[in-house]
């Protein structure tokens, strides 16, 4: 996402990050126009340590939001960085405001390893973005169980209501693990999904 990007160049152009991002953003769009793809997912990995930078992280990924054709989806880490966790990272609460700016059709977060009472704050998030919750920690090499996921899920069904959980997925990318790891947790998802379901 621009955020992110706009943080990693040495600035000697823009008057500041916000306008950085801003032009960084436009060079996305048009990179997304020319995607035909079914979903465009964002990542913004930098916002969630820097939160009070929500309202121009907003403006600049919204812009290639509105240029994608299909679906879109933001991605957001909370607390991890490369497979560890980062002690800096913000609540979900401080980012909410952020969530509900978006012009994107769902939202797919992590929540795998959080609290969960940090589940409550989702009842303020706008009722058409679709919520993905992560449900497998791509930090641990240690597999959940299909009952621990659909556990998890029937907690997250209590607070927000049947139905306002749309995706299950992991935390974030699994590069950090070894493919056995990786497809038994996959494997794990699945199955839970499908006890949560009945299926």
């Amino acid at each position: 996402g621009p955020h992110m990007l706009a943080r990693l160049p040495v600035n000697k152009h823009y008057p500041d990050r916000a306008a950085l991002a801003d032009a960084i953003a436009d060079v996305l769009a048009q990179q997304v126009a020319a995607c035909d793809a079914d979903i465009i997912q964002m990542d913004e990995a930098s916002l969630p340590v820097l939160p009070d930078d929500w309202p121009y992280a907003a403006r600049a990924i919204n812009k290639v939001l509105d240029a994608a054709k299909g679906m879109t989806a933001v991605h957001l880490c909370l607390g991890n960085y490369n497979g560890q966790r980062s002690p800096g990272a913000s609540s979900w609460d401080r980012l909410l405001d952020y969530l509900n700016a978006l012009h994107a059709d769902h939202v797919v977060l992590e929540n795998a390893y959080r609290p969960l009472h940090e589940i409550e704050v989702f009842k303020e998030l706008r009722p058409d973005l679709g919520l993905g919750l992560g449900v497998i920690d791509v930090k641990s090499n240690e597999v959940e169980t299909a009952d621990g996921i659909a556990a998890r899920l029937d907690q997250a069904a209590q607070v927000l209501g049947p139905g306002r959980v749309r995706f299950i997925h992991p935390d974030c990318g699994f590069f950090m693990l070894n493919r056995s790891v990786v497809d038994a947790k996959i494997k794990a998802l699945v199955a839970g999904r499908n006890l949560y379901e009945g299926r």
